[in-house]
């Protein structure tokens, strides 16, 4: 691992403890409750995606909570710089992580793979 790519996980790191502090200093108690599953920063650290644990959000619920952090993103960011005493932070952009779910749907195919098999 090199160098930079040791400064890029380091910054993921501290990323994924601060957001969540900002989450829950925020007014808006509905932001409270996400849980910040992964920080994923581009290569300059001049973006950063910042993927949050669907739980069983419905839909309309996710674009909601979406919404409202593309709103408080600004805050967030500032609340990042000053907690470090960065120059500059990344722009995160927000997303339900779906991995998860695709990854039990995959395991649940593979079930029924080896059940039709022991049928046969």
């Amino acid at each position: 691992m090199t160098e930079a790519q040791i400064k890029l996980k380091r910054t993921e790191s501290v990323l994924s403890e601060l957001i969540p502090q900002a989450l829950g200093a925020m007014n808006d108690k509905r932001l409270h409750d996400l849980n910040v599953i992964e920080v994923k920063c581009s290569r300059g650290k001049s973006d950063a995606k910042v993927y949050i644990d669907p739980v069983e959000f419905s839909e309309q619920e996710k674009r909601d909570y979406l919404k409202l952090l593309r709103k408080a993103r600004p805050i967030i960011e500032t609340y990042c710089l000053k907690d470090q005493g960065w120059y500059r932070c990344p722009t995160f952009t927000f997303e339900f992580d779906e991995h998860l779910k695709q990854a039990q749907n995959i395991d649940e195919l593979f079930k029924k793979i080896a059940q039709d098999k022991g049928e046969e």
